[in-house]
């Protein structure tokens, strides 16, 4: 067991949380601590936390509810389930040294494909960022996000300058219902300029969407320069 205020990476959380459940000392049913006092005994970030648990639920052990907290599963479900890592993490897995850059930031009434696409209404504001994630000071991932204000007004004074828009919407609220479409593309001139590739060569795109509790909490494309290789688990 991972001792009190002990620094600890999400995946010293997650096999401890497990270990705790698997061991019967949160029994089916039972609710588990809050994100707060569990990154407390951790001595960790509430960010680790929240991606710990995060994995959990997605395996099927755990239930998580807003306002009802986060509980063990009556019965586990076990189901394939798509990965989606986080491009820091990514990188420095494979010896990489990661570098984010904020392109650009600006809040504006959410456009006609947006609103369809999320279902927001007419007057939907959103923020758009456009970031992009480097590996040894080479482009690895291009990153076109639209965050709806309405469900997190949060979002418009963060700062993401500094943080990417992924790990802090992972720290802030979790997600109940994703979509996630991937696809082969030619890159266009403004993506060339990006990417350092050439126009039309072939780069691979991900389009994730994300819902919390029925409300639409973020769109966003990434696209990655050619030889990308996408790896998933289950």
């Amino acid at each position: 067991m991972i001792g009190r205020y002990m620094k600890s990476t999400y995946k010293d959380v997650k096999s401890d949380l497990l270990s705790k459940i698997t061991k019967g000392e949160w029994a089916p049913g039972d609710l588990i601590p809050n994100e707060v006092e569990l990154a407390t005994t951790y001595g960790c970030a509430r960010a680790t936390v929240n991606r710990a648990m995060r994995e959990l639920a997605d395996d099927g052990i755990i239930e998580r509810r807003r306002k009802a907290g986060t509980r063990v599963r009556m019965t586990p479900v076990r189901q394939a389930r798509f990965d989606i890592s986080v491009v820091r993490d990514e990188i420095t897995e494979k010896g990489g040294d990661y570098r984010y850059s904020l392109v650009s930031r600006t809040v504006d009434v959410a456009p006609d494909w947006l609103r369809a696409r999320l279902q927001l209404p007419v007057d939907a504001k959103a923020l758009h960022l456009v970031c992009m994630h480097y590996s040894d000071g080479v482009p690895y991932e291009h990153e076109d996000r639209w965050i709806n204000l309405t469900a997190l007004p949060d979002a418009a004074d963060a700062d993401f300058s500094n943080e990417c828009p992924t790990e802090w919407l992972l720290a802030t609220i979790p997600f109940s219902k994703a979509e996630i479409n991937l696809s082969a593309e030619l890159a266009d001139q403004k993506l060339c300029d990006y990417l350092a590739c050439s126009v039309g060569d072939p780069v691979f795109s991900v389009e994730r969407s994300t819902w919390w509790e029925g409300d639409a909490v973020t769109y966003v494309r990434l696209s990655y320069r050619p030889g990308y290789r996408l790896t998933t688990r289950y």
